[in-house]
């Protein structure tokens, strides 16, 4: 299986005989080398993650899906790195968007691609257990909140495959950033993943996953131990999220300092409701009596 380092940008590149995918052309701190998008089947297909509105990309699209039908459009999420070329790819097709909820949303914190695509208009929303199918294959909605409320993993039963979005990431731990991330969700919708049976997770960035129960139990542990890092901080006394951000993530690209603050915010909302911390003061925290 080919590394993403050998991966160009517009070029579709062959991972199972079911699946395609194509790099979007939009490399960041938060993509890695950029969105992937994945073409399922052949001759009548489904397009995973069209990516970000860029006329590039969507021609890359076009020309590796030539003399075959675009059936249908699905999105995991409404990100501006993951939805906005559906609109410009139905357009051409005449393809079926089908796939996560609509979800319009101000926030007030980084995102992993600053913001939610507000022009995501679905044909219809895929729910959990439902399923798209084509010639020799089929899409089965996984539905995994916590990243976004409105995430959606996606199952390709044939391949015993597992399209995680930003679910499940190959090559960072994705970000959780309230109001709209939920780190309870999140850590929910891992043990959800934990009790099914895939060999394989093909993620929106990253290379492919071939030990996905491994890797999630890995990630789970990882929230547990930025967890118990926070509240061994607050016994120490009150603290503002800063302060803490810069114990747990020492050097830490700067570019990454707000996102891994809205990672703790959200393990403390969530420590919160569970009655452990409590908020001191305006932008203090502190462990509950």
């Amino acid at each position: 299986m080919a590394l993403m380092d050998e991966q160009t940008a517009g070029t579709a590149q062959d991972l199972h005989p079911l699946v395609r995918r194509v790099l979007a052309p939009n490399p960041s701190a938060f993509t890695f080398h950029g969105t992937q998008t994945y073409i399922v089947g052949h001759g009548e297909v489904a397009v995973i993650d069209p990516g970000p509105h860029a006329e590039a990309h969507v021609d890359a699209i076009l020309a590796a899906t030539a003399g075959e039908t675009i059936r249908y459009i699905v999105c995991t999420h409404t990100h501006n790195d993951h939805s906005p070329a559906a609109a410009p790819l139905k357009a051409i097709t005449g393809a079926e968007i089908i796939g996560c909820a609509p979800l319009a949303l101000d926030d007030s914190g980084p995102r992993a691609d600053a913001a939610f695509d507000r022009n995501y208009a679905p044909d219809r929303v895929l729910g959990d257990g439902e399923t798209l199918s084509g010639p020799g294959w089929s899409l089965v909605g996984v539905e995994t909140p916590g990243h976004t409320s409105n995430h959606l993993c996606l199952a390709l039963p044939e391949a015993e495959a597992l399209f995680t979005g930003d679910h499940v990431m190959g090559w960072s731990t994705t970000v959780i950033s309230p109001p709209d991330g939920d780190m309870a969700d999140y850590m929910a919708s891992l043990d959800k993943l934990m009790a099914r049976n895939d060999t394989v997770y093909y993620p929106a960035h990253g290379d492919p996953v071939d030990r996905p129960q491994r890797f999630v139990r890995s990630l789970m542990g990882h929230r547990k131990q930025r967890e118990g890092q926070i509240l061994r901080l607050l016994n120490e006394g009150e603290k503002p999220i800063p302060t803490m951000v810069a114990k747990m993530y020492v050097g830490l690209d700067e570019r990454l300092v707000a996102a891994a603050g809205r990672s703790v915010l959200a393990h403390l909302l969530d420590l919160e409701r569970r009655g452990v911390v409590i908020r001191a003061g305006e932008e203090g925290w502190a462990r509950a009596a």
